[in-house]
């Protein structure tokens, strides 16, 4: 989609006028306005990680690219790249758009690294995730926080009162 260029009396359209052009629809019942197109954040990070991974410096073209498009909806979760991909999405969105422009949506579930509570759905990790999370996107608050997978060994009561707390926190 992103090489497609607007073409109007042959001249291109403006950044502005791109940006126009982009449908916007409700996030569910939140009253957030999001681009029908969300930018995936999962192939940014480290090919350490994975091989067809992007670093930053080829990541963030991307970026700024969708911002220009109009796009304001950002995805990401916390395993990318080790969480290299919500550093990178967080230090460009910071340079390209302000934070109130962009709705930034990462997930949790998986390990960032080993021990038995640094995984899955509890309390305990959530509320560690989130923080770390955060810390990577360089902002106070995530617009969207998802759970990556189900998890069957945390009972569901516990995971949706930490999402509550988490919400309630700010």
């Amino acid at each position: 989609a992103f090489g497609n260029t607007v073409q109007r009396s042959g001249q291109c359209c403006s950044t502005a006028r791109r940006a126009l052009l982009m449908q916007y629809i409700n996030l569910g019942s939140t009253g957030l306005k999001v681009s029908r197109i969300c930018l995936g954040a999962m192939t940014f990070g480290s090919p350490t990680w994975r091989d067809w991974v992007l670093p930053e410096d080829e990541s963030r073209p991307f970026i700024q690219r969708a911002l220009e498009a109009g796009i304001n909806f950002f995805d990401t979760a916390d395993m990318y790249s080790r969480g290299a991909s919500e550093e990178i999405l967080g230090r460009a969105l910071a340079e390209y758009a302000t934070r109130d422009q962009v709705v930034v949506a990462t997930k949790a579930f998986f390990p960032l690294t080993d021990g038995p509570n640094t995984r899955g759905l509890s309390r305990k990790h959530l509320l560690d995730a989130i923080d770390g999370s955060l810390r990577r996107l360089g902002t106070d608050y995530v617009d969207l926080y998802q759970i990556h997978r189900f998890d069957h060994e945390t009972p569901i009561e516990e995971t949706l009162c930490a999402l509550n707390d988490i919400v309630r926190a700010g």
